[in-house]
């Protein structure tokens, strides 16, 4: 009987995400952890199958980090954003189409829903020019200022799209660009119903650390109004949000990766989990 009652309780909210876009920013814990990324490989195939039009927008941090590492790189980062030279773009751009990205579209195929691998290059996705954050020269970390949706509109009529977050300015030069802030910047362009940030925190606190500090809700101009008091990871994402409700999104959410099925969690449970930005 808990099984039936979670499925009516799910069943109102499938009815009204049924056609919506939900664009995912996925990273942290749920894209390093065996058991969670089958588990969130699983859940988007399950929006696919209910009629959702799921689009996956990916970093892969950690894997950017260990390969520079690996090859006696320095890491640094800067308000969240990392400090990227030109031997920091070209590892972040085989780490993140010629591995991340393949690997995530493998995984949405195997359980059953076929995808399409793209970064900003393709189809002109992103354009993008040089970000300058607070004054800082942070090297080839870009923001983009424009995303064409038409390569994305083609491929979400068959396909689950997967957008690595790098792209090129007009004279072909590639940027780092946030996972997050792409997110956002899609999900904006396409006018997607939500746009979802999966972390490795329980949401945005009030005192990081303390989770039972948790904000369930808040307004964008709340999230604005305090931008600057925060650093690290927290910071682009909420600007990601705030970004994309601003936009036309009707709500961004910041959830825990950490917690198997999270997306479902929130998507299709009363209670929902994490931080809901709204306008």
């Amino acid at each position: 009987m808990r099984d039936v009652g979670t499925l009516l309780e799910a069943l109102p909210y499938i009815r009204e995400f049924h056609g919506r876009t939900i664009v995912i920013k996925y990273g942290g814990a749920a894209m390093t952890d065996p058991a969670l990324t089958d588990d969130f490989a699983r859940d988007v195939v399950l929006l696919k199958y209910v009629g959702m039009n799921p689009i996956v927008v990916h970093g892969g941090g950690p894997d950017i980090t260990r390969y520079m590492e690996r090859l006696g790189m320095k890491v640094e980062f800067v308000q969240g954003l990392r400090v990227s030279d030109e031997a920091t773009v070209e590892v972040a751009k085989m780490v993140l189409v010629g591995k991340q990205n393949k690997d995530i579209v493998l995984l949405l195929s195997r359980h059953g829903q076929p995808a399409v691998g793209l970064c900003g290059d393709d189809g002109t996705l992103f354009r993008v020019r040089k970000q300058m954050p607070g004054g800082h020269d942070l090297g080839f970390v870009g923001e983009i200022e424009r995303v064409d949706t038409t390569v994305l509109n083609h491929i979400a009529e068959d396909y689950i799209p997967v957008v690595a977050s790098v792209g090129a300015d007009v004279e072909g030069q590639s940027y780092n660009v946030n996972a997050d802030a792409a997110a956002g910047a899609v999900a904006e362009a396409i006018g997607a119903h939500k746009v979802i940030f999966l972390t490795d925190v329980v949401g945005w606190l009030e005192d990081p650390a303390d989770e039972s500090t948790l904000i369930s809700q808040a307004r964008v101009d709340e999230v604005r109004a305090r931008l600057g008091e925060l650093s690290g990871g927290m910071r682009p994402k909420l600007a990601a949000a705030a970004h994309a409700v601003d936009g036309g999104v009707s709500a961004a959410h910041i959830i825990d990766g950490r917690q198997p099925h999270s997306l479902l969690l929130e998507l299709f449970t009363d209670a929902g989990i994490g931080t809901k930005v709204l306008a």
